[in-house]
């Protein structure tokens, strides 16, 4: 069982498992929204499937539940742990026991238009390399007053897409979103007042931020830079690839590249997507072991991900199997093997961060189209974080 955005990736890999063994899998695609109460709900009642994948900042809170089964014998006993995605593995670890692997990576990236770049007499080559070149560039395309066209877009109502999106210029920066055990939030920094800044004057320009983008739940959060009316924006990889497929069919040309901090120098990215265990109901853990032991595998990682043009979790395969790959992709692989990229984690995450109404979220509405008090904010989200 896995949620919906990640489906094309979910069904690569069960496909290929499938056609390669007498052991079969079958795929469960739940909604983005639903996945909690289906998930909390089979818990319950035991019933939850044998392997169970889920976004990787709510595994730690699924793990510490005991929804999954211990693993930890067979994790350590890879002989390619070192190689995976390890931030997948440390979400899912509690006090030492291992219960996940990485399923499937989307990390956050840079993407710009460069057609609207051209028509804004920027260069089409050349993306933000820092959270003001990342404002200067959006105003130059709002500045085209083109119908529909806009500077940049933000999902104003998605605490999950605004953590993707937002917390990679912090960590570019050398700075925290939360202390070490995820019990204090620490947004009150330069680098986080900096980034809400830079959103906050695009605003107040006049198609600075897309229409809708302060209501924007994250259910179409992707689809305004996909048709074309957005200049530059943080974006998720597993996204990008419809992106290339449009291109190539005469669609306008993309260009990528790791998020900036709010000074010229250092990236990073929002290492996530899903992370999997076997569930605690499960009566067939052997064969469930075979499908994650496979998955993990070099050869498999090729076939399910990089000869689909989707990212890896082993950095092996993210080093080798990509050569012809489009650079864009390459440069895409390059924010998780330079070792800068994070995964927050904390039991209390959906809470703070990414529930409806968060107070992040709120935080972020505040600081973007209102008056926020970073201070008074950032405190909202620690007595969440901390309450666990």
């Amino acid at each position: 069982m896995t949620r919906s955005p990640l489906e094309r990736q979910a069904k690569n890999v069960v496909e290929a498992y499938n056609k390669s063994h007498k052991n079969q899998v079958k795929l469960e695609i739940i909604p983005n929204d639903d996945m909690e109460g289906k998930v909390g709900g089979a818990s319950q009642t035991d019933s939850l499937p044998d392997i169970l994948a889920g976004d990787v900042v709510r595994i730690p809170y699924w793990a510490s539940e005991g929804i999954f089964t211990d693993i930890t014998k067979q994790i350590d006993g890879l002989d390619n742990k070192a190689d995976l995605q390890q931030g997948h593995i440390e979400a899912g670890t509690v006090d030492g026991a291992e219960y996940t692997l990485p399923f499937i990576t989307d990390v956050s990236v840079m993407v710009w238009n460069k057609n609207l770049y051209k028509e804004a007499g920027l260069d089409p080559e050349q993306g933000p390399k820092s959270i003001d070149q990342f404002v200067e560039q959006a105003k130059k395309v709002a500045a085209l007053n083109k119908d529909g066209v806009a500077g940049s877009y933000l999902a104003g109502q998605s605490g999950g897409a605004l953590v993707f999106d937002l917390f990679p210029s912090v960590w570019a920066d050398g700075e925290s979103v939360m202390n070490k055990d995820g019990s204090e939030a620490t947004l009150d920094n330069d680098s986080m007042k900096g980034v809400l800044d830079a959103y906050k004057e695009l605003a107040n320009t006049t198609n600075g931020l897309g229409a809708g983008s302060k209501e924007e739940t994250g259910a179409t959060w992707t689809a305004p830079f996909a048709n074309g009316k957005i200049g530059v924006m943080p974006y998720p990889n597993t996204s990008t690839t419809a992106l290339f497929d449009a291109e190539k069919d005469g669609g306008f040309e993309v260009g990528v590249a790791p998020i900036p901090g709010t000074k010229e120098g250092k990236t990073s990215t929002f290492l996530g997507g899903d992370a999997m265990g076997i569930s605690k109901d499960s009566k067939h853990v052997a064969q469930a072991w075979n499908f994650l032991y496979w998955l993990m595998q070099s050869d498999a990682q090729k076939e399910v991900f990089a000869d689909q043009g989707d990212t890896a979790s082993n950095i092996q395969t993210l080093k080798t199997a990509y050569k012809d790959a489009d650079p864009r992709i390459q440069t895409i692989n390059s924010v998780i093997i330079d070792g800068n990229g994070q995964t927050p984690k904390s039991p209390a995450f959906n809470e703070a961060f990414n529930a409806a109404g968060s107070p992040w979220q709120l935080l972020v509405q505040n600081a973007v189209w209102g008056s926020g008090d970073l201070k008074a904010d950032n405190k909202a989200v620690t007595d969440v974080l901390s309450a666990q």
